[in-house]
């Protein structure tokens, strides 16, 4: 198939099932059931110390100390390079909408190609903000880990004498898991592909995320909590704009 005829790569790579096939109710029950597992995680990490057991582990595996901190594959590669990563793939993915827009042929990947970008901007926005409204110490800063902070609980009050830190959710995370999104974007235009594109985002966001923990930035329930923001978020769009394209 030639890719100077747009009209054949349209009629090839058109939705494979109505949008108006898909149950939404399918999609929310695995979500409901994680969140219920997310919640009995975060009982053991953040009341049962769980945060610890494992900030621990981590801590001893290079000798005690956060030795992967300032490394050249968590902090060039993974961190910004993967940051730019994700960006760089909303850009192309912005391009192409707009290249297919005008094409009649290509009408039916609109909808869902802006539901994939809104998905991925409002994810990371929605952690971002948590982020900067909720204050946290990284395990860097502890002083049970070399640093010179004292560990406060998400519930518990911020004593007005100590800076305020962000490192709850985790944001560099997000850039990763907000591509959860695919896994709706190919219920809309190839249904039998959801499955790679969720693994895709789960992927991208475990590598982002486990190297963040490595060098001690995160611990394990920021992580967890930013993959069900980003699965939350993009299951919101998904019912909301499903809703108006059956209307």
């Amino acid at each position: 198939m030639s890719l100077s005829n747009p009209h054949a790569l349209a009629i090839a790579y058109a939705p494979s099932t109505p949008v108006s096939h898909v149950q939404f109710d399918a999609c929310l029950r695995p979500w409901c059931i994680a969140l219920a597992i997310y919640l009995l995680a975060m009982t053991w990490l953040m009341l049962g110390e769980g945060d610890f057991v494992i900030a621990d582990w981590l801590y001893a595996l290079r000798g005690g100390g956060w030795r992967l901190r300032e490394h050249w594959l968590t902090v060039g590669v993974i961190h910004k390079d993967g940051k730019m990563l994700s960006q760089l793939m909303w850009l192309g993915t912005a391009i192409f909408t707009g290249i297919i827009w005008h094409r009649p042929e290509w009408r039916a990947w609109r909808r869902p190609l802006l539901i994939l970008m809104a998905s991925v901007v409002l994810a990371t926005g929605v952690v971002a903000m948590i982020k900067h409204a909720v204050p946290m110490q990284c395990p860097w800063g502890l002083q049970r880990y070399g640093g010179s902070g004292m560990h406060i609980g998400l519930f518990e009050a911020w004593p007005v004498n100590i800076p305020r830190n962000a490192c709850f959710p985790a944001a560099h995370a997000s850039s990763g898991f907000a591509w959860i999104a695919l896994f709706f974007f190919f219920l809309h235009v190839r249904p039998h592909w959801r499955w790679w594109g969720l693994g895709f985002g789960l992927a991208m966001g475990t590598v982002f995320a486990a190297s963040q923990e490595l060098r001690g930035a995160h611990f394990l329930s920021h992580d967890l909590t930013t993959i069900m923001i980003c699965w939350g978020v993009s299951l919101l769009l998904y019912g909301v704009f499903r809703g108006r394209a059956q209307a």
